[in-house]
């Protein structure tokens, strides 16, 4: 994963609003993850199912009890633009996209409102120009 990306990623979640220390409210954010192919066996989606959480966890997001995580895979063929827009009437807090034009293409074209944010583009990027 690119390390800006990431840093992107942590930065986004970090600046979304929570309740303070002394307010005990239960608002549970929800993180859309979207890849490209099927699950997980890509080292991009490893990312996105394992360093996210864990990166999380370390920010104090616990899955279950203050974030909920949906995975979406793609599985190689054309079924991006119904999975991003399944994401938006799950009404997540911020999407996550692993890797992939026509991944982020489609979450570009199913909301204006959500934060989209994309994993592994330079990488993505480098393949193809080398």
């Amino acid at each position: 994963m690119d390390r800006r990306a990431f840093l992107a990623l942590l930065a986004a979640l970090a600046a979304a609003p929570r309740s303070a220390a002394a307010k005990p409210a239960r608002r549970v954010y929800r993180l859309g993850i979207l890849a490209p192919t099927a699950a997980p066996h890509a080292s991009e989606q490893n990312v996105a199912v394992t360093l996210i959480p864990k990166a999380l966890r370390e920010m104090g997001y616990v899955e279950g009890q203050n974030i909920a995580i949906e995975h979406r895979y793609a599985e190689g063929g054309g079924r991006a633009a119904e999975l991003a827009a399944e994401l938006v009437r799950l009404k997540v807090d911020i999407i996550l996209v692993a890797v992939g034009g026509e991944p982020i293409q489609a979450a570009k074209n199913a909301t204006k409102t959500i934060p989209i944010v994309m994993v592994g583009v330079g990488a993505i990027q480098s393949r193809e120009s080398g």
